[in-house]
């Protein structure tokens, strides 16, 4: 079985943020973002948080950008007040055409926590990036931090 984790850093104080990794014993944490480099990110900007990850919770860190959306798919969404509809067939047809299922392995991601900005899952590409690799591999479990 493949357990994939799930959690955004948007709302959430570093305490809470760090302790449901913890928590959740993952081995280590898989960044999806596009942009990890962002002043708005705070404690989730790639070079702390690779640090804090393995500091505290004794995790690892690997950005993967064949997970993330593209800049324009991101703009539509997110300047131009963009449906998420549209959105979320769109990125779907992305993974598609990247052949996520094929390009990355389950055992990269078992055990391990996808990590994008959104507070919730619900109106996030990590929840359509998990869903999508459990419709398309054996045995897929998924856990949403938050």
């Amino acid at each position: 079985m493949t357990h994939i984790f799930t959690i955004g850093f948007t709302k959430k104080p570093a305490r809470t943020f760090f302790g449901l990794l913890k928590e959740s014993g993952a081995a280590g944490l898989v960044d999806v973002r596009l942009n990890n480099v962002s002043q708005l990110a705070g404690f989730a900007k790639r070079d702390d948080l690779e640090f804090f990850l393995n500091e505290i919770c004794g995790m690892s860190y690997t950005h993967l950008t064949s997970l993330a959306p593209t800049q324009p798919m991101l703009d539509a969404l997110k300047k131009q007040g963009g449906d998420w509809k549209v959105y979320e067939s769109e990125f779907l047809d992305l993974m598609r055409e990247r052949r996520i299922e094929e390009s990355i392995r389950p055992e990269l991601l078992d055990n391990t926590v996808l990590l994008c900005s959104e507070e919730k899952p619900h109106h996030c590409h990590r929840r359509l990036v998990a869903e999508y690799l459990q419709a398309n591999w054996d045995d897929v479990q998924i856990t949403h931090l938050g």
